[in-house]
């Protein structure tokens, strides 16, 4: 006779009060955004990626100061459309910019663009024939970083 697998209750049938609240908040955060996401155009819509309650206030999340200061025109339409969703009056939105993308990215080194080493070589031999010593020194100084910058690539 087959054995069967030991059933799994979802972690909400155990009697965890902390699990419910967290769980009632998130459900509350995606209505709203929901109901947001309603009220405003396609293209801004796409762009508010979370939001939630905080101290009567409610906090809207964009990737961009460009959507950001699009969003601030919808203050009055976006919090009425939420009242008959949350408990007590929201009195106040406030727009927040995430700086990067949730999830694992790759950073990018920058690198100096450099000049070629003939390039290098006429800020040398330039910097040489200017008869003012700070200019010349200055020129002097910067074909040597140059120079040193390139080999070390």
């Amino acid at each position: 006779m087959a054995q069967q697998a030991p059933l799994f209750r979802k972690s909400l049938a155990f009697p965890n009060r902390t699990m419910v609240y967290l769980h009632s908040q998130i459900e509350q955060q995606r209505l709203i955004l929901q109901q947001i996401k309603a009220v405003l155009p396609d293209n801004l819509a796409k762009q508010t990626k979370h939001c939630l309650i905080k101290d009567q206030k409610l906090l809207i999340y964009t990737d961009s100061a460009i959507w950001a200061s699009q969003l601030r025109f919808y203050n009055s339409a976006l919090l009425a459309s939420i009242q008959g969703l949350v408990r007590s009056p929201i009195e106040a939105m406030q727009i927040k910019i995430i700086n990067r993308p949730s999830g694992l990215t790759e950073t990018s080194t920058r690198k100096a663009n450099l000049p070629s080493q003939e390039g290098i070589d006429l800020i040398r031999k330039h910097s040489q024939s200017i008869s003012d010593d700070k200019l010349s020194s200055a020129l002097l100084k910067l074909s040597t970083t140059l120079k040193r910058l390139a080999d070390s690539n």
